[in-house]
Order: structure tokens, then sequence, then C-alpha cells
């Protein structure tokens, strides 16, 4: 699994993108065409699975885009910072805990007494 991080900047008019861990480069006129040039260059660098993308805008003239090619099969990714982290960890302290259970809250249903009149009257 290959994951992607390109920070991206417009100037002139034109948006480049530069790899955050990485010598991958693109430019492009919209952030469209950069986007797709962007995930072509990531999958010919790294072709062993699907491919997952994130455009992020930080600011009018400036962005963060991810691909990330592999991870799930089937049902796409599952994952998070929260749980790889015991994984990532070597497995120290209590992996078995369960989080806390979330507390279900019955909605009640009005009826037309509460509202004051009837649809019949």
């Amino acid at each position: 699994m290959g994951v992607f991080t390109f920070v991206l900047k417009e100037s002139g008019g034109d948006w480049t993108a530069k790899q955050l861990n990485g010598d991958l480069e693109a430019s492009a006129e919209t952030t469209y065409e950069l986007q797709r040039k962007l995930v072509q260059a990531a999958y010919v660098f790294d072709s062993s699975g699907g491919v997952h993308s994130s455009f992020s805008p930080i600011t009018a003239h400036s962005a963060v885009f991810q691909v990330i090619i592999g991870g799930g099969s089937g049902g796409g990714f599952i994952g998070g910072g929260a749980a790889a982290a015991p994984a990532a960890s070597g497995g120290s302290g209590s992996a078995a805990e369960a989080p806390p259970a979330e507390e279900k809250k019955e909605e009640k249903e009005e009826s037309d007494d509460d509202m004051g009149f009837s649809l019949f009257d």
C-alpha cells in the first residue's frame, strides 16, 4: 500500500504540487487536471491495488491532496489513526479493551395534542 501526500499551491494562475516526502511533482492550470496527473504519477510508482484520493482545500491558493493505492479489498479501506495505534506499537497495553458503549436515546413521537390543534378539527 502506498500513501502519497502532496502540497498544492496556486501562483500566477497555475497550480503546482510537490510530494511531501518524495520527489513527485506536477503542475496544471486547474486543480482537477492536477489531481488527475498526480493520481497517474502515483499509480505509475505503485500499482499494487485500487486508488483512493482526497482533496482538502486549505486556502483559496493552497490545498493538500492525498493518493492512497492499495489498502482494503472489496469492502474498501477501513481504518484510522486510533485503530492503528495499538497494532503499530507492538501490542503493548491492553489491545482487547472495548470502547465504551454509546447510550441510545429514545425519541418520543409528538402527538396532535402537543401542537394544540388537530387535522380533523
